[in-house]
C-alpha cells in the first residue's frame, strides 16, 4: 500500500501532503463511535504496514500524547493516593482520641476500605471499556471527594467505618481504569515508563501528604474544627474541583484524539493492533478490541493472572503497610508528630525519582522481571533491618530501602502483567482482577502493625518480608512458564501450525495464540 492510501477518508486520492495530516482532524459529521471505526479500518487495511507510516516522527508524536496524557492522569492518582492514606496522617493529629477509639477499631477503618476497594474494581473497568474515561473517571473521583469531605464531620467509630467503606467503593475504579487506560494508548514496550510518571505521583502524594498535614494541622480549632477533620475536608475538596477539571481536559481513545492528525491516530492504533508480535514474525494478527464476555470469562481463567497476583501481594503488603503506618513507626522511634510528617518526605521524594528512573531502564531493555526482581530482593533487606535492629536510624534506613524498591516495583509488575494479556477486554478484566485481589493485601497489612507492637513492630515488618519471599517464588513461575511457552511457540510457528487457523480465530485466541509472544 502506498503511504498516501493510509489516510484515505472516502476519496480515492487524498494526498499525503493534505491538511489532513497537518492539522488535528475535526471530526466533521461522524461521531465518536464512527470515527473509532473508521481509524480502525485504516489502521488494519490489507497491505497496511509499519513501512507505510515510516515518514511520521514517532518520537514526537509520543511527546505529544506524554503532554496531553500523563499530568491529568499523575493528578489524578496523586489526589486518589492522597485521599486514602491521608488517614495515617489524621492519626497522628488526634483522630482516635477525640473519636474514643481503640487501636483494633481504628484498624478496621483501614481494612473496610479494601473490601469495597476490591469488589467494585472489575465492574468499574468494564464500564470503563463501555464508557468514555472522560466521563467515567471524573464522577468516580466526584464520588470519593464527597466522601473525603464528609470524613471530616464524622462523630464517632461507626460515622468514620461507613464513611471508609463508602470510599473504597467510589476510588475503586481509578487505579485499574488508569493502568488499563495508559494500555489503549501505548505499547507494551512503551507503558511501564508512562505507568511509573502516573505511579510516581503516589509517591510525590507520600511527601505532599506529610507537608500538607503538617500544615492543616496548625487550623486546629478554626471554626471550632479539630486539625485533622480539615485533612480530610480541604483534600475532598480539592478533588472534586480537579475532577471537574478533568471532564474538560481527559482525552478518550486514540482513535479520536483531536491532537492528533488522522493519519497518526491510524499510526497509534495500528501499533497497539500488532503489539504483541516480535519485529521479524512473518505471521501478524491483529489484536480483536470488541467486548465479548467470553474474554471476561477468559480473564478470570488465565492462570498467569493468579500467579501474577501474589507477585502482587508481595509488592502492595508493604506499600500499603508503608503508607498508612510510615508517620506512626517514626513517631514511635521517638520524633514529635511535626516531625515524624516531616521525616516522610525523603523517602516518598527518592522513591518517586527511582520509579521513574528503573521504568525507564525496563522499557529501553524490554525486560521486566529482572528489574522486578531486584527491587523484591532490596525490599527484603529493608525490612530485614528492621526486624534485626533496635536502633532508630537503622529501622528508619530499613523502611528508607524498602520503600524506594517498591515504588519501582509496583508498576513494574503492573506492566508486566497488562503486557501479556491481548485483547482490550481481557486485559481490562485482567488489570482488574489483578488489582483487586493484589489489594487484599492492603487489607491484611493494615493490621500488619498493631499498636501492641510498639515501637519496633517486629511481627509487621515479618509478616511483610514472609509476602516478599511468596512474591520472588510466583515471579520465577511465571518466568520459566513464560519462556517454556514461548520456546513451543517458535517451534509450531516454524512447523507451520499457525496454518490451522483463520486470522479471526486466532485473533479471538488473544495471548493464548501461537503468534503471541510473552514479554520477560
Amino acid at each position: 500500500m502506498e503511504k498516501s492510501e493510509v489516510i484515505k477518508s472516502g476519496s480515492q486520492d487524498t494526498p499525503r501532503s493534505n491538511s489532513l495530516t497537518k492539522n488535528p482532524v475535526h471530526h466533521g459529521s461522524r461521531s465518536k463511535f464512527e470515527e473509532r471505526a473508521h481509524i480502525d479500518a485504516l489502521a488494519t487495511a490489507p497491505g497496511v504496514t509499519m513501512a507505510s507510516f515510516a515518514h511520521l516522527d514517532e518520537k514526537k508524536i509520543l511527546r505529544r500524547m506524554d503532554l496531553r496524557l500523563i499530568p491529568m492522569l499523575a493528578l489524578l492518582y496523586l489526589l486518589s493516593f492522597l485521599d486514602r492514606g491521608n488517614i495515617g496522617n489524621a492519626k497522628i493529629e488526634g483522630l482516635v482520641e477525640d473519636l474514643n477509639m481503640t487501636g483494633p477499631q481504628y484498624n478496621w477503618c483501614l481494612t473496610v476500605f479494601f473490601f469495597t476497594y476490591a469488589a467494585f474494581e472489575v465492574p468499574s473497568n468494564l464500564l470503563l471499556k463501555k464508557l468514555r474515561p472522560s466521563i467515567w473517571l471524573p464522577t468516580i473521583m466526584v464520588a470519593w471527594g464527597v466522601v473525603m469531605t464528609l470524613m471530616g464531620i464524622v462523630q464517632n467509630y461507626h460515622g468514620l467505618l461507613i464513611a471508609r467503606i463508602f470510599l473504597g467503593m467510589a476510588e475503586a475504579g481509578l487505579f485499574p481504569g488508569v493502568a488499563y487506560y495508559i494500555t489503549m494508548w501505548y505499547c507494551r514496550h512503551e507503558a511501564q515508563f508512562r505507568q511509573a510518571l502516573f505511579f510516581s505521583a503516589a509517591s510525590v502524594a507520600g511527601a505532599f501528604s506529610g507537608l500538607l498535614a503538617f500544615g492543616i494541622a496548625h487550623m486546629d480549632g478554626v471554626g471550632g474544627l479539630e486539625g485533622w477533620r480539615w485533612i480530610f475536608i480541604l483534600e475532598g475538596i480539592l478533588t472534586v474541583i480537579v475532577a471537574f477539571i478533568a471532564f474538560f481536559t481527559l482525552h478518550d481513545f486514540p482513535e479520536t484524539a483531536t491532537f492528533l492528525t488522522e493519519e497518526e491516530r491510524a499510526f497509534i492504533v495500528y501499533r497497539l493492533k500488532y503489539q504483541g508480535h516480535q519485529s521479524g514474525d512473518e505471521v501478524k494478527v491483529a489484536q480483536d478490541d470488541t467486548f465479548q464476555w467470553k474474554y471476561v470469562k477468559a480473564a478470570f481463567l488465565d492462570w498467569q493472572i493468579w500467579t501474577n497476583i501474589w507477585v502482587y501481594w508481595g509488592i502492595v503488603a508493604p506499600l500499603y503497610g508503608i503508607s498508612l503506618f510510615l508517620p506512626t513507626i517514626i513517631r514511635s522511634l521517638g520524633y514529635t508528630s511535626s516531625t515524624a510528617q516531616l521525616l516522610t518526605v525523603p523517602i516518598y521524594i527518592t522513591a518517586s525519582v527511582l520509579a521513574v528512573a528503573v521504568a525507564w531502564f525496563s522499557d529501553q531493555y524490554g525486560k521486566r522481571s529482572p528489574f522486578i526482581l531486584v527491587c523484591l530482593i532490596f525490599m527484603a533487606i529493608g525490612f530485614i533491618m528492621c526486624i534485626a535492629s533496635t536502633k532508630a536510624g537503622i529501622i528508619y534506613a530499613g523502611v528508607f530501602i524498602a520503600a524506594c524498591a517498591l515504588y519501582p516495583a509496583f508498576p513494574g509488575n503492573i506492566t508486566w502483567l497488562s503486557n501479556n494479556l491481548a485483547g482490550s477486554t481481557k486485559r481490562a478484566t485482567g488489570q482488574a482482577i489483578q488489582i483487586a485481589m493484589g489489594n487484599l493485601a492492603g487489607a491484611m497489612a493494615s493490621n500488619f502493625y498493631r499498636a501492641k507492637d510498639a515501637p519496633h513492630y517486629v511481627l509487621g515488618h515479618a509478616l511483610e518480608l514472609a509476602f516478599i519471599c511468596a512474591g520472588i517464588l510466583a515471579l520465577l513461575v511465571l518466568v520459566f512458564n513464560y519462556r517454556r511457552i514461548n520456546v513451543k511457540r517458535e517451534r509450531q510457528i516454524a512447523e507451520g501450525a499457525h496454518s490451522g487457523y483463520t486470522p479471526e480465530e486466532m485473533s479471538a485466541l488473544g495471548d493464548r495464540a501461537i503468534t503471541f509472544r510473552y514479554f520477560l
